[in-house]
């Protein structure tokens, strides 16, 4: 009997030592997710003061990020269907765009972003639309064929989990909602409302943001 309580004291000992090394090792590597992502939005924040000249014009309504914070893990699906975050377009400046096919401003303003795509899209930078309808993908998908748009593929969230959770930050107030990412995936702006994104003060915003990655590469 002395054995057999002995050998299950030495079960438990073990067995809590494990599960104190796996939850040690959960810690680490979330304190060390935090310190990254927080490490590459202090950053973010350089290249959100250095945009303040370009906020003129057509993009007079946008508002810079006083304390860039990290985006990289707004979930949505891609046009297959599979899970990604906005983590997956690390290196890329992006324009990240909530749209709907029952929000007449959206509508009106998806030309203007499929033209910023079309001007502006490379290794440095892309737009991200992302639409919010809740009835699947038939409606959104007949709307960008009807207005000749091939270049924005059509990324979902039929959840609205991403807009609710940009409300709560304070950063949705309405539709369409855009919110611009540097590299790291860390906001450096948002606006709330629709923008002419073609627009030459829309380019010179968007091309602020690529010339200072391009100047953190070269330096680093």
């Amino acid at each position: 009997m002395k054995v057999l309580l002995l050998a299950a004291i030495a079960g438990v000992i073990a067995g809590s030592l494990l599960l104190y090394g796996k939850l040690g090792s959960d810690v680490h590597d979330s304190a060390t997710v935090v310190a990254n992502t927080g490490a590459a939005c202090s950053a973010g924040s350089n290249v959100a003061s250095s945009l303040d000249p370009f906020i003129q014009g057509e993009m007079a309504a946008v508002q810079l990020a006083d304390t860039p914070d990290y985006l990289g893990d707004l979930q949505f699906k891609s046009p297959e269907g599979d899970d990604i975050t906005l983590a997956d377009w690390k290196g890329k400046a992006v324009v990240f765009n909530l749209w709907a096919t029952w929000c007449a401003p959206c509508r009106a303003e998806m030309p203007a972003l499929s033209n910023l795509q079309t001007a502006l899209s490379g290794e440095d930078f892309e737009v991200v639309a992302v639409n919010i309808d809740t009835k699947g993908a038939e409606r959104p998908l007949a709307f960008l064929d009807e207005i000749n748009v091939s270049n924005l593929p059509l990324y979902a969230d039929q959840t609205t989990d991403i807009f609710n959770n940009l409300k709560k930050k304070g950063l949705a107030f309405g539709m369409p909602t855009t919110i611009i990412v540097d590299k790291n995936g860390c906001r450096v702006a948002h606006l709330s409302g629709p923008a002419h994104w073609d627009s030459e003060d829309a380019k010179a915003l968007v091309s602020a943001i690529i010339g200072k990655k391009e100047t953190d590469d070269q330096s680093s």
